[in-house]
């Protein structure tokens, strides 16, 4: 399968945070044959585990995505909902969501004198129910509901779907573990972590139990490049982007400057992130036992946690090319070093 096949099959599933395992099923498939170690732990993260040397480097994207939880069915069929995850109220108006089940759904809300007055509670979510018996045979109160979109390529070999967010991280990873030989300079796991979007829980468990030397997160990041956008060095098409910092970890220097060596021996191109606001699996990762060297590569989305994100093709091209790259080469012998 081609990058863009991986990343149609990836956002055209359901993964909401707690409720990954259709996204799991999906890559485990896709990674079957390719690693020595493949297991699933009690949180939900799959491991995939190519065998190197004596280092150990942990790289890690999540499989979860934002959605909405339902939390009461009225006596007319209308269901309300719950963000789980960084979701604007402002941005579902109108939106479809799906349920697990299959059943579909749009969001609109009560009326209002001034739009400053929507929020969660003037929220609710139709399925052309009638009443509160026809709905409660439908859903039940905690069910988990995704945006409704499919996967479209636009112009200039870019694509747009939900839940980009990260399943574009998962999807450069899988592609990585594709093209890397059976034996690395040091032993790398691959982790696809759950409940990203709910506080980086699967990433916190994962390091814990792997111990890693190293740690690298996958993820999307914000760009600047769009019209009257925050100002942010990083935009759609420019290449990969390697974090400085972001709002849940500084990203090691070592780390950090290796990156930037390889992508410049191996003419890749790249853009440095400062991201102000968010995080991603490394901060978890940096923090676990007594400390990991990490670093983020991230991938340039426009209109994050929306229905409709954005990505390049070449920066997900460069983004599998660079990691690939930083995982033929040693770290230690780059200057990455962690304290024992």
């Amino acid at each position: 399968m081609a990058i863009e096949e991986i990343l149609q099959a990836l956002t055209e599933t359901d993964g909401p945070s707690g409720e990954e395992e259709k996204v799991r099923a999906l890559i485990k498939n896709m990674v079957e044959g390719r690693a020595d170690q493949l297991f699933e732990d009690s949180m939900g993260n799959l491991f995939v585990i190519k065998s190197g040397g004596p280092e150990k480097i942990m790289i890690s994207a999540h499989m979860d995505e934002i959605s909405v939880m339902i939390t009461h069915l009225d006596e007319n069929g209308f269901l309300r909902i719950a963000p789980i995850g960084g979701i604007s109220p402002r941005l579902l108006i109108g939106q479809r969501l799906r349920l697990g089940n299959g059943c579909s759904g749009t969001v609109y809300h009560e009326r209002i004198k001034d739009f400053k007055e929507l929020d969660w509670p003037k929220l609710y979510l139709d399925l052309g129910l009638d009443n509160y018996e026809s709905a409660s045979g439908k859903v039940r109160i905690g069910d988990l509901a995704c945006m409704d979109q499919p996967f479209k390529k636009i112009l200039s070999e870019r694509f747009m779907a939900k839940a980009m967010d990260d399943r574009a991280g998962c999807a450069v990873m899988i592609e990585a573990i594709k093209r890397l030989p059976a034996d690395l300079p040091q032993e790398t796991c691959f982790v696809f972590s759950v409940q990203e979007e709910v506080g980086l829980r699967g990433a916190k468990t994962a390091a814990y139990r792997y111990e890693p030397d190293y740690g690298l997160a996958v993820d999307v990041t914000l760009v600047g490049d769009t019209p009257k956008a925050p100002t942010m060095a990083v935009s759609l098409g420019k290449g990969p982007a390697i974090k400085v910092k972001d709002n849940s970890v500084l990203c090691h220097p070592g780390v950090r400057n290796h990156m930037i060596e390889i992508a410049e021996q191996n003419s890749i191109p790249y853009q440095l992130e400062v991201l102000t606001r968010g995080g991603t699996d490394a901060g978890a990762i940096h923090l676990s036992r007594e400390g990991v060297p990490s670093g983020a590569l991230s991938i340039p989305c426009r209109y994050v946690h929306t229905s409709s994100e954005v990505v390049d093709k070449t920066d997900l091209e460069n983004a599998v090319l660079l990691l690939e790259k930083l995982l033929l080469g040693r770290w230690s012998e780059a200057g990455v070093a962690k304290t024992k």
